[in-house]
């Protein structure tokens, strides 16, 4: 069995939402326009776990996500564009804001970080467990 991969996928909150995740049970990750996140999302296996990031309002990590179907075709483009489907896992019980993750001396090299303008960025075994940590959260 192949080993977990760990990822950061952001949404605005009004757009989409982690409660709305949680309400509605699982979604199309879809409409990625950018090449390196499409490459990203394409590396993705069912079963992989992901941190929720609300961007543009709120900027924090709110919840852990997980790949519900690796990706396949993004079906709201005729192009060479792929999605995922995500399900909720658990929220955040303190969310992590990008201030408290900035700060964090362990997350200089934290893909979000280095590439913000990506919507998908691998994250590292170590970091996921140390936002868990941040975030007051087990799994």
């Amino acid at each position: 069995m192949a080993k977990t991969q760990h990822w950061l996928i952001k949404s605005e909150p009004s757009v989409y939402a982690y409660a709305q995740l949680e309400h509605d049970g699982s979604t199309r990750w879809d409409g990625v326009r950018n090449f390196e996140a499409r490459n990203n999302l394409r590396a993705m296996r069912e079963g992989d776990l992901c941190l929720y990031y609300h961007s543009n309002e709120g900027k924090a990590v709110v919840g852990v996500a997980r790949v519900a179907r690796a990706a396949y075709q993004d079906p709201t483009s005729e192009e060479d564009w792929s999605c995922v489907d995500v399900a909720p896992l658990k929220a955040f019980t303190e969310p992590v804001t990008l201030d408290a993750i900035r700060a964090r001396k362990g997350f200089a090299n934290l893909e979000m970080l280095r590439r913000n303008r990506l919507s998908v960025t691998h994250v590292t075994a170590a970091e996921f467990k140390t936002f868990l940590a941040m975030g007051k959260t087990e799994l």
